[in-house]
Parts: C-alpha cells; sequence; structure tokens
C-alpha cells in the first residue's frame, strides 16, 4: 500500500491551521477542478487534493493521521524500504457494526487504497441518549414478561460534495453483512437528516429503530452557499465593467454567458434565477445564483494609455463643470 503524504499533497507544514489548510485546499481545487484545468492529470490530482482535506480538517482523522505519519518517518529513519511497513496496527475496522462506503453513486472510487484501509468505514456507535449497544442487546435487564418496545435509533455523520447535494447521491453501507445503498436526495445540505427505516437497534418483540444519516456538505471551491442560493466571484477587466460585455461563469451544470450592463460596479451582486440549488423535496424548484463582480485595475500603464486616461479624466471633469 502505498503512504499518503497529506501536509505534502496540499503544501502545507504539519503545524498548520484550519485557516491554512482550508486556503490552500481552495486554492488547488480551483486550480486542479476538472471543469476548469484542461490538464490530463486535473481529475487525479482533484481527488488527491480533495482527500487529503477530508482527514486534515477532521480533528479526529487528522489526529490519527499525525500518529501514522510519525511511526512511517520513524520507519524510514532506521532504513525501512518501500513494502515493508507494518500496517496493521493502523488499519480501520469496525466488527460488529456498520461502515458507510466512499463511493460515488457510479460506484466510482472517491478515495485512495490508504485512505480506505485507514479510514474506510466509520461504525455507527452512538445511538441517541448514549446508550450502550452491549448493554441494550445482551438481555440482562430484560424482564421476565418482556413488554413491546420499539428499537432506538442509531445516527452517523456523512460528508458529501456540493455537486453531490446538488444531483443527489448514493452511499453504500454494510450493516450484518448486508449492503444497503441510501439515497441521499437533491438539495440536502448540512444538517439535513436521511432516515432508513427499520435498520437501528431491534426492539423487544416488536419494531426496530431507523437509521439516520446526519449529512455535512463539504466547501465548495468555486461556490459559497446560503440556504438554496450559491454566491460566485468573477473578476472582469476595467473596460467591460465601463462599456459592458459579456463574460463567462460557471454553474453547477457547467458554464454559461452572462450579460455586464455598461456601469457596472466593483462588488456588485447580479442575480441569476434558477441556477442555485435544488430546493430539498420540491422538485424543479431552484434558488438563485449571485455572481460578485470583482474589476481589474489596469497596471503598468504605457505613455499613451496614461495619455488617453488624463484625457478621459479631463473630459469628465468638464462635464462635471457644466
Amino acid at each position: 500500500m502505498e503512504y499518503k503524504d497529506y501536509y505534502k499533497i496540499l503544501g502545507v507544514s504539519e503545524n498548520a491551521d484550519q485557516k491554512q489548510i482550508k486556503k490552500a485546499f481552495r486554492k488547488l481545487a480551483r486550480k486542479y477542478h476538472p471543469d476548469v484545468s484542461s490538464s490530463p492529470e486535473a481529475e487525479e490530482k482533484f481527488k488527491e487534493i480533495n482527500e487529503a482535506y477530508e482527514v486534515l480538517s477532521d480533528p479526529e482523522k487528522r489526529a490519527k493521521y499525525d500518529q501514522l505519519r510519525r511511526s512511517y518517518q520513524q520507519w524510514q529513519r532506521m532504513g525501512g524500504g518501500a513494502g515493508g511497513f507494518d500496517w496493521s496496527q493502523w488499519i480501520s475496522g469496525a466488527p460488529g457494526g456498520v461502515r458507510v462506503e466512499y463511493t460515488t453513486t457510479g460506484g466510482e472510487d472517491l478515495f485512495s487504497d490508504f485512505f480506505r484501509a485507514i479510514f474506510g468505514g466509520e461504525p455507527f456507535g452512538q445511538t441517541r441518549g448514549g446508550f450502550d449497544f452491549e448493554d441494550l442487546l445482551g438481555g440482562a435487564r430484560r424482564a421476565r414478561t418482556p413488554r413491546q418496545r420499539r428499537g432506538r435509533d442509531i445516527d452517523t455523520d456523512v460528508e458529501i460534495t456540493l455537486e453531490e447535494a446538488y444531483h443527489g447521491t448514493t452511499r453504500l453501507l454494510s450493516k450484518d453483512g448486508r449492503r444497503l445503498q441510501v439515497k441521499i436526495p437533491p438539495g440536502a445540505r448540512t444538517g439535513t437528516r436521511v432516515r432508513i427505516a427499520g435498520e437501528g437497534l431491534p426492539g423487544t418483540n416488536g419494531q426496530a429503530g431507523d437509521l439516520y444519516l446526519n449529512v455535512t456538505v463539504k466547501d465548495d471551491p468555486r461556490f459559497e452557499r446560503k440556504g438554496d442560493d450559491l454566491y460566485e466571484d468573477v473578476t472582469i477587466d476595467l473596460y467591460t465593467a465601463v462599456l459592458g460585455g459579456e463574460v463567462q461563469i460557471d454553474t453547477m451544470t457547467g458554464k454559461v454567458t452572462l450579460k455586464i450592463n455598461p456601469g457596472t460596479q466593483p462588488g456588485q451582486l447580479i442575480r441569476v434565477r434558477g441556477r442555485g440549488m435544488p430546493k430539498l423535496n420540491k422538485p424543479g424548484e431552484y434558488g438563485d445564483l449571485y455572481v460578485r463582480v470583482h474589476v481589474e485595475i489596469p497596471k503598468n500603464l504605457s505613455a499613451k494609455e496614461r495619455a488617453l486616461f488624463k484625457e478621459l479624466a479631463n473630459i469628465r471633469k468638464h462635464s462635471y463643470s457644466q
């Protein structure tokens, strides 16, 4: 198995704080996003960047990874060669539990073998109310004539990308040797709970509880989400801002042409109707996309350009004085 140096992938030090890690991720994600980069390696690079951020942005995953990293570096300093490191103590497992498998709807791998081995499944280790599974299932406290009682619900967390939240996605769960395919609907947001009926703890002569996926939508390098609306930054040149024109912008379904009106101001918001996120459980309804305009001021003017700007300034001053 190939070791992954997540700090090197994001180009940050091992002491980087969350703000530095997020900034490095957003910069690299913009550069290598498959919709932006024409490089043949962009897609794989983008996955690698996302994987590194998945680990380093999560305090628990980062702590485990840091321990592994120190152990691996020490083994290298002692002359360890490729393929000889003992991974057994670091392999993730969840005996008898439930695991979330990191795959897309089409089954495409989102994460490397290294990630899967170390972080590949999070057991559903909590029930509502903090009860212990062994105590609940052991039967030690059962009455002689048990009453019917519904089983308790189980909660776990799952992360999805903004793109997955837009189109909807699925996650594969492994539970008691079975595989469950769970659909996460379009428009899901951080805090959305997806219910899988009857897959919680068994009841006492009664109905089983439910299993819930608590959704977190990861930050996207291109868009900021506010409710069902999206916000995007776009930079135009001074001449387009003054005279008007057109500019290509990203949307969740591809690039579109945006009309820039003459006299557009820096910081101005332009609304593109219906290009935001789908509204949860409201098919066919969408939020809006707001484009925040930034104007690039030209630098290093030539003598002729400077003269023309002075002439324009004089014309404006003359028109104001009349």
